[in-house]
C-alpha cells in the first residue's frame, strides 16, 4: 500500500535541468541534491544525497536526444527513490521519447512505447505526469495513472495576444489528418476557421503534399502540431499553403521541438515566418534562430505537481 508524505521534494536528471529549475522556482522550492553522472566505462550513476524517506517524490526527466542516456537516467534515478523509502514516486516526462512507435507499422516491428512504459511502471514510478503523448493510446500502455497535459492550452494562452493571431484572416491548419483534432482545439481557442494539408508519406520522413482541405487563399496561416523532428512534414505543408493554397503569410507552432538532423536548415529555407515552441526539450544553442520562439510549460507542469501532491483533480488546470 503506498504511503502519500507530508513533504513533497523535486529531482531532475540532466534530460532538461533549465525546465525542471523553471518548474522549481514556479514552486518556490529547491531541487533535490542528487548527482547524476556516468562511471569510466559508461554506466549511469545516482547518488541521492538527502532523505526521501516517506517523501512525495517528483522526478523531472524529458527523455529527448541523448533518448537512450536519457531514458536509463529517469529509470535509475526511480528505483533509487524507491529503494530509499520515498513515499510516492511520480515520474515527470515533459518530453516521452519513443512515443512514435505506439503500434505495429510493419510485420515484426517492436511497439517500443509500450516497453518504455513497462520499464518506468517497473522501476517503481507510481504516476507518470506527461505532455502530448504522440498518440492517445499511449496513455493506456501505463499500468500506474498517467497524466497528459495538453500542449494547446499553453500554446494558444500566449498566441492569442500576438498581432497576427488578432487577424480576420487567421486560418489554422493541420500539417496532416492524424493532426486534425489538435487544429480544431487550437482553432476553438483563437477563433478562427480550420484547414487541412492532406499528404502522404512514401517513406519516413519523406512527405509529398497531395492537395489543402480548405480556404488559405490570401490567410494568415498557423500550422499546428505536436512535433517537428526533421521538420520535413511542416516546412513542405508551409510551402504548399504558400504556393498552391497562395497563403499570405505562415507562422508554426509544436509542443515537442526535436529538431533532428536537417531541421534548421529546412526551416530556414521555408516560408515560415515564425516557429513556436514549448521548452519540454531543450533547445541546443546551435538551433537557436531568431525565427524561433521557445514558450515556456513550467506554469503548468507546476500547477500540475501542486495537484497531484494535493490529490486534487488536474481538470482545474484547463477551467
Amino acid at each position: 500500500m503506498i504511503t502519500h508524505g507530508n513533504k513533497i521534494k523535486l529531482f531532475a536528471g540532466n534530460g532538461n535541468r533549465a525546465l525542471a529549475q523553471a518548474i522549481a522556482d514556479k514552486l518556490a522550492m529547491p531541487l533535490g541534491d542528487m548527482n547524476v553522472g556516468k562511471f569510466s566505462d559508461g554506466e549511469t550513476c545516482v547518488q541521492i544525497n538527502e532523505s526521501v524517506r516517506g517523501c512525495d517524490v517528483f522526478v523531472i526527466q524529458s527523455t529527448s536526444t541523448p533518448v537512450n542516456d536519457n531514458l536509463i537516467e529517469l529509470l535509475v534515478i526511480i528505483d533509487a527513490m524507491r529503494r530509499a523509502s520515498a513515499g510516492r514516486i511520480t515520474a515527470v516526462v515533459p518530453y516521452f521519447g519513443y512515443a512514435r512507435q505506439d503500434r505495429k507499422a510493419r510485420a515484426r516491428d517492436p511497439i517500443t512505447a509500450k516497453l518504455v512504459a513497462d520499464l518506468i511502471t517497473t522501476a517503481g514510478a507510481d504516476r507518470v505526469l506527461t505532455m502530448d503523448l504522440h498518440a492517445p493510446q499511449i496513455q493506456g500502455f501505463f499500468d500506474v495513472p498517467t497524466d497528459n497535459l495538453l500542449g494547446v492550452s499553453v500554446l494558444a494562452k500566449s498566441i492569442k495576444e500576438m498581432d497576427f493571431a488578432k487577424s480576420d484572416n487567421l486560418v489554422v491548419v493541420s500539417p496532416d489528418v492524424g493532426s486534425v483534432s489538435r487544429a480544431r482545439q487550437m482553432a476553438q481557442k483563437l477563433g478562427c476557421g480550420l484547414a487541412i494539408v492532406d499528404k502522404r508519406r512514401p517513406k519516413p520522413n519523406v512527405m509529398e503534399v497531395m492537395n489543402i482541405i480548405g480556404d488559405v487563399k490570401d490567410k494568415v496561416c498557423l500550422v499546428v502540431d505536436d512535433m517537428i523532428d526533421t521538420a520535413g512534414t511542416i516546412t513542405q505543408g508551409a510551402k504548399a499553403l504558400v504556393d498552391v493554397g497562395g497563403a499570405k503569410e505562415v507562422y508554426a507552432c509544436c509542443t515537442h521541438a526535436v529538431l533532428s538532423g536537417p531541421a534548421k536548415e529546412r526551416l530556414d529555407a521555408s516560408p515560415i515566418k515564425k516557429l513556436f515552441m514549448l521548452d519540454t526539450i531543450a533547445l541546443p544553442e546551435n538551433m537557436k534562430s531568431d525565427r524561433i520562439e521557445t514558450l515556456s510549460v513550467a506554469e503548468i507542469f507546476a500547477r500540475s505537481i501542486e495537484c497531484i501532491f494535493a490529490d486534487m483533480p488536474l481538470s482545474k488546470l484547463y477551467e
